[in-house]
């Protein structure tokens, strides 16, 4: 928790970002079956999903505008930079699948590695519509936050392209079932 509270004071365009993400998460693993210590390791890998980015430079992190190619691939690294700082604290090493692979896409155009389908861990698969859905609902400096109902169709859209289907389509019933996980639409300026 103190490594995210670091990385939120550093980033403030995410700053709860991290809380949020993580809480969904769990209930999204819940909903596949996920309890005991495999929901404990989706906590942490939750947790610390962007910790790479203390390996990106500030002008990078923390640019109000769109990135430029060359800035992305700096920011693209963030997922191998998170292994790189985890991967030697014994009791993470089975919560680096989020951290390594949650910006990779069910068609294989993701990265890192590439990874395509169920070569993704179910951990990052899960993790990957959660991470989309709150990032879009929420402002960031370069964009406005876009309302509940148009995220959830650009969710459904990416299913079995960006995402993991069986995952939106339980994350479409977590989302039905409970009205009070939705985010708030934002005010219209």
């Amino acid at each position: 928790m103190g490594w995210a509270a670091a990385l939120d004071v550093r980033d403030h365009s995410t700053a709860a970002h991290t809380a949020r993400v993580t809480d969904l998460t769990e209930q999204l693993a819940r909903a596949f079956g996920i309890h005991g210590h495999e929901l404990v390791r989706i906590r942490r890998g939750a947790t610390l999903h962007d910790i790479g980015k203390m390996g990106v430079p500030d002008e990078i992190l923390r640019k109000d505008g769109p990135l430029t190619d060359d800035e992305w691939v700096l920011m693209r690294q963030h997922p191998d930079l998170a292994v790189q700082f985890l991967s030697g604290v014994n009791y993470l090493n089975d919560a680096l699948d989020i951290p390594w692979c949650h910006h990779e896409k069910w068609d294989g155009t993701g990265y890192p590695r590439g990874l395509v389908g169920t070569e993704i861990p179910l951990a990052a698969r899960i993790f990957a519509v959660i991470d989309v859905y709150d990032a879009v609902t929420s402002d960031r400096p370069y964009r406005r936050a876009h309302p509940h109902a148009d995220v959830m169709t650009l969710i459904h859209d990416g299913r079995g392209t960006h995402f993991d289907p069986e995952v939106v389509d339980a994350f479409e019933r977590l989302m039905y079932e409970n009205p009070a996980l939705r985010r708030t639409d934002p005010v219209p300026r």
